[in-house]
């Protein structure tokens, strides 16, 4: 390639989201069920504080461009979010793929959920293959440095944490299956509970006092909830002022004294 001087950048010059292939008909590993709701539900419960909702994209099972030396080089993360970034590409367009040296933003978090196939590359068990890309955890921990990766195990609901210290990714200790993260004011955590009425251990956000975020059906349900207890509330409250009412008129004719009705 001929260049240029000074050197162009490599948003300049490399390919976009429009020239890269968003999807691979014949990669393994399509989602299942599982993989479907599992990041729609960290999708719908992370409403970070630090962030506005204009300035958060996530995705999931998205094409990932990390390298700008290998450009057709990618990675397909099952749950991922950037932070201080809109959600569409040059504030324009829905996404096709994250190119990073697009974006100018690596995510900052990365989720995986475990399965068979991909358990050892998921958790750096695999020897790299020189004439291949590199392995997830490789592209995660030294080439764009993901501040943190966590793993979700669907089968045994084990949660696991990394957090990258000096250059390289170091396991966490967990609290009743919580980590919080303070740059984003949310915790990541192991949820028992029904979601799309399915009752299982699932993976969501919480919030500064514990609680877990609620997702926008929840949300609903609570306020319809609020609002019927306000409405019996009142109802209980009218009850009450007529009753009250009734007594007093009782006792004034008790006395002798009719009281004005109107």
């Amino acid at each position: 390639m001929y260049q240029t001087d000074p050197p162009r950048s490599p948003e300049e010059v490399l390919p976009t989201m429009y020239d890269l292939k968003s999807e691979d008909p014949e990669e393994p590993g399509l989602p299942d069920q599982f993989h479907l709701l599992q990041p729609r539900l960290l999708d719908e419960t992370f409403n970070s504080p630090s962030y506005p909702s204009d300035k958060i994209f996530t995705a999931s099972d998205m094409n990932l461009y990390y390298d700008p030396h290998h450009p057709t080089w990618y990675k397909r993360p099952d749950w991922f979010v950037a932070v201080d970034i809109s959600p569409l590409y040059k504030n324009e367009d829905l996404r096709l793929s994250y190119v990073v040296w697009q974006e100018g933003i690596s995510p900052f978090i990365i989720v995986e959920l475990l399965s068979p196939g991909t358990e050892r590359e998921d958790l750096g068990q695999t020897l790299r293959d020189a004439a291949k890309p590199p392995i997830k955890w490789e592209v995660y921990e030294q080439i764009l440095r993901i501040p943190y990766y966590a793993i979700f195990d669907r089968y045994k609901y084990e949660f696991k944490m990394f957090k990258l210290d000096g250059g390289r990714y170091a396991e966490v200790s967990l609290s009743n299956s919580r980590f919080w993260i303070p740059e984003i004011e949310l915790g990541l955590g192991v949820w028992q509970g029904s979601y799309h009425n399915i009752q299982q251990p699932w993976l969501r956000w919480y919030d500064a006092f514990g609680n877990w975020v609620l997702t926008p059906t929840e949300a609903e349900r609570q306020l319809t909830e609020q609002e019927r207890q306000r409405t019996e509330q009142e109802r209980q409250r009218t009850e009450q002022e007529r009753r009250q009412k009734e007594r007093l008129i009782e006792q004034l004719r008790a006395l002798g004294v009719e009281p004005d009705l109107e």
